[in-house]
Order: structure tokens, then C-alpha cells, then sequence
């Protein structure tokens, strides 16, 4: 059994989620850490929750879903991982902070992984990774099944979809890969977005307006 916590940092408001199994281990998704006290809450939370992370992947490369990649790293000695097509904007990350005013350090070089259709195994359960470009060429989405759950990313969210003006970003690919890889999962399947509350695939396939 799978445990999803989620917390919401930076500027941005970024939701981070760790994903708990049966022994306390935890995977980190998006840290979006900006300020120095977010970080200070990370530990504390992570002690609080007497988790151990052992694993940092990341939906997509964007900005606001990296923070915190540099800190977990070495705090935890953990190296984040990414699907090859988003590298680049992994590594452009210093540039972009810079058109925000936003101060950011080099980040440290990712695994690149994350392949489309592979899984892995975490505690007791499997996790899926399919790929879901249009917000970004190489954001992927995390599926378990067993507790029907999403971490979407910035795929979609509840009542919108994730922002296709950004560089690479392609609005009909992401309508696409929303229909033929979200709107295919069971519809009690809890979505948790990047970005705002968590929803369903039901609650979006019946009253999302850019899915109708």
C-alpha cells in the first residue's frame, strides 16, 4: 500500500508529493522547495512522518517542479530523474529563472529515464510511468493502481489542463495524450495535479471544459 502526501511550495504554489510505502520508505515527486524554509519544512515533515526517501523523480522539467531538486540531493544523496525529452529544459533551468528574476544554482546532473509504458516496483505495489507530452515533450505521468491514483503532474488539473504556450508546449498533443492515456483509467481514479486540489477522471471526463 501506497500513502500520498502532498505538500505545496514556492512561488508558484507547487504541489510535491511522496509517495510512502509499507516500510516508511518514500519517493520524492516534483520538489518544489523555492525559500530557504521550505526546506526546513521538507525535513521536518519527512522526520515528523518518520520517512526515509530513497527515490526522487520528476513529471517534467519545468521550473517550479525543480527547486528543490539540488537540496534533496544533497540532503539525501538521492539523483532526480527525468524522461529524456524534458532533459533540456532540465538543463535550461537556470536561464528560465532568470526571465522570472528568480535566483537558481546549476542544478546537478539527472538520470535520464523514465520511459514510456516501463514500471517499477515500490514496497508492495507497481507503479506505471506513461508519457504524456503537451505541457512539455517529456512530461510523464505515475499510475498505481492498486490504490487508483495519478500524479499527474501538470497533465491536468481539476476544471483545466496544463499550459501549452510555454516553449515546446503544443495544445491538440496534450488534448491528445490526455484522451488516450488519463480519460482510458477507471473514473474513481484520484488525480494528483501539480498545481490546485486533487479531482477525479470521472469528475474531469464529465465537466472539464477543454474535454467536452
Amino acid at each position: 500500500m501506497i500513502k500520498i502526501h502532498q505538500l505545496t511550495f514556492g512561488p508558484f504554489s507547487e504541489n510535491t508529493y511522496l509517495l510512502a510505502n509499507e516500510e516508511d520508505e518514500a519517493i520524492i515527486v516534483d520538489p518544489g522547495m523555492y525559500y530557504p524554509e521550505e526546506n526546513s519544512k521538507m525535513f521536518d515533515y519527512l522526520n515528523a512522518q518518520g520517512l526515509k526517501p530513497v527515490r526522487l523523480i520528476l513529471t517534467h522539467a519545468h521550473l517550479d517542479h525543480v527547486f528543490g531538486v539540488n537540496w534533496i540531493s544533497n540532503t539525501y544523496g538521492l539523483v532526480p530523474e527525468v524522461h529524456i525529452d524534458d532533459q533540456f529544459i532540465y538543463n535550461s533551468a537556470v536561464a528560465t529563472a532568470m526571465n522570472y528574476g528568480l535566483a537558481m544554482e546549476k542544478l546537478v546532473e539527472p538520470t535520464i529515464g523514465l520511459d514510456d509504458g516501463s514500471q517499477f516496483t515500490f514496497g508492495n505495489s507497481v507503479i506505471s510511468i506513461f508519457q504524456a507530452p503537451g505541457h512539455s515533450p517529456g512530461s510523464v505521468c505515475f499510475y498505481v493502481k492498486e490504490e487508483n491514483a495519478l500524479i499527474g503532474g501538470d497533465v491536468i488539473f481539476q476544471g483545466s489542463i496544463g499550459r501549452t504556450d510555454l516553449p515546446c508546449g503544443d495544445f491538440d498533443t496534450l488534448i491528445n495524450a490526455i484522451k488516450t492515456k488519463v480519460l482510458v483509467l477507471p473514473d474513481e481514479t484520484i488525480i494528483y495535479s501539480g498545481h490546485g486540489p486533487i479531482t477525479t477522471v470521472g469528475q474531469e471526463r464529465i465537466s472539464n471544459p477543454f474535454l467536452t
